[in-house]
């Protein structure tokens, strides 16, 4: 029997729904014009030139924005980063900083794009999904590894793919470019080059932070935050133990990092950025990197994640918190 065209869209929208895309109002509308209909069956069935010819965003990309979350505590329906994220809340997260929509619960997300057929097949920014029914997700990163928020009292890590995923879903592949944002603006802090005016309107040394961002290729609103909470933007601020200057070097990190006088901001921040940058690199991950500027390299690396140290743990959360503030 036929469904007739009202049928045929409202088919249409329900698969787009399933798919995870959000239609544009004027292809889901019931009025039978040749133009919505035809719209409306380019978008569903990915034909025709509503998709344009540039792709969505790659796996490399979604891979690059969930190890940004490395370190993110575990929260039960956790959906806010700074305060943490469970499994889902985690891969809605990671796809909505790239622009696209999500479902909000793990047994929708695992169908959500289109099915895999084997962890074989599987490519970087895959969704794998876990149990019948779905009790768990996470994002596949290649080499039977997987990023996930495992349980309460852990946080956001790499881990192995422990058993077989009871699905898989791609869902880069049904994004068309058209629906996604600008990605050089939703990249990871640290994966992406300065914004122009920054953001820092009225923020004291708003010129270094940006000069120094886009020397080294680092988020100038990071170097801000981080300064803000280091020394409350003080270039003569001394720690008690012995941190010095506006970015708050310790004497012999500064001298490795070129830096004769850390008590000047300008060297202060160049010596800040070139230091971020390598945590950046190192840990691919805002607060991973952030808790080894704080409590060092080693001792990420020692734990595994955010160091058990109250101060660490206060920081972190601060410069995230600061960071926000600035639109970060």
């Amino acid at each position: 029997m036929s469904l007739g065209v009202s049928g045929v869209m409202s088919r249409i929208s329900e698969l787009q729904e399933q798919l995870g895309l959000t239609p544009p109002p004027a292809a889901l509308g019931t009025d039978a014009s040749g133009d919505k209909f035809a719209s409306a069956l380019a978008k569903a069935t990915g034909t025709g030139q509503a998709l344009g010819s540039a792709a969505g965003p790659s796996g490399d990309e979604v891979v690059a924005a969930a190890r940004k979350y490395l370190g993110t505590p575990y929260v039960f329906g956790g959906t806010d980063p700074s305060k943490g994220l469970d499994c889902s809340g985690l891969v809605q997260q990671v796809y909505e900083d790239l622009g696209v929509k999500l479902p909000r619960n793990s047994w929708q997300q695992a169908t959500a794009g289109r099915p895999v057929a084997s962890l074989g097949d599987a490519k970087p920014g895959d969704v794998l999904a876990f149990g019948s029914p779905v009790h768990h997700v996470a994002i596949y990163i290649g080499d039977n590894k997987m990023i996930a928020a495992p349980k309460p009292g852990d946080h956001v890590k790499v881990e192995s793919v422990y058993e077989k995923p009871s699905t898989i879903r791609r869902i880069i592949d049904n994004v068309p470019a058209a629906a996604v944002q600008d990605m050089s603006a939703l990249r990871p802090a640290g994966l992406r080059g300065s914004v122009a005016g920054g953001g820092l309107a009225g923020v004291p040394y708003a010129d270094l932070f940006l000069k120094a961002g886009a020397k080294y290729n680092v988020d100038p609103k990071l170097l801000a935050a981080v300064a803000k909470v280091e020394s409350g933007y003080d270039p003569r601020a001394v720690s008690p133990a012995g941190a010095r200057g506006l970015m708050q070097l310790m004497p012999g990190t500064a001298r490795g990092l070129g830096v004769d006088d850390p008590f000047n901001p300008e060297q202060a921040v160049d010596g800040a950025a070139k230091m971020l940058k390598g945590l950046l690199k190192e840990f691919r991950s805002v607060p991973l990197a952030l808790a080894a500027y704080n409590a060092g390299g080693g001792a990420v690396h020692k734990y595994g994640g955010i160091p058990p140290f109250s101060e660490t743990q206060a920081y972190v959360p601060k410069v995230q918190k600061a960071l926000a503030a600035l639109g970060g």
